[in-house]
């Protein structure tokens, strides 16, 4: 079992960047897949970056590909999420969640482990 704790969201103007962190607590961090997700009131969780437990493999929406860039630390048992040129569109709560396995995952069900969330606003 793994608990998650986000931290990093805050208020920055169109253009500005802020970088997610991930932390869990538990064992065995380094056999997880994790994923970020976000969800905007109103409107359904969305998808947003995923990597395996080796790193080896990313996966991004093609919303966050050439802006966002997911990583992960195992001996820090984080995994973060640095985001770029942000737009009021990417206005949300980001959550990361995990599961263990080989390779990534996209759909939010497939994701045992949820943190919070961290509130990111992007204003113009």
């Amino acid at each position: 079992q793994v608990q998650l704790v986000e931290s990093g969201g805050g208020a920055v103007r169109t253009g500005g960047s802020l970088r997610l962190s991930c932390v869990a607590s538990g064992s065995a961090f380094d056999t997880y897949i994790v994923g970020w997700f976000r969800q905007a009131p109103g409107t359904e969780r969305d998808f947003v970056a995923a990597i395996s437990w080796s790193s080896i493999t990313t996966h991004y929406a093609d919303f966050a590909k050439d802006r966002f860039y997911i990583s992960r630390d195992n001996a820090k048992q984080t995994v973060y999420l640095e985001m770029n040129n942000l737009n009021v569109d990417d206005t949300a709560v980001y959550s990361c969640a995990a599961v263990v396995g080989g390779g990534v995952a996209t759909a939010a069900s497939l994701f045992r482990y949820w943190g919070q969330g961290t509130q990111v606003t992007v204003s113009s």
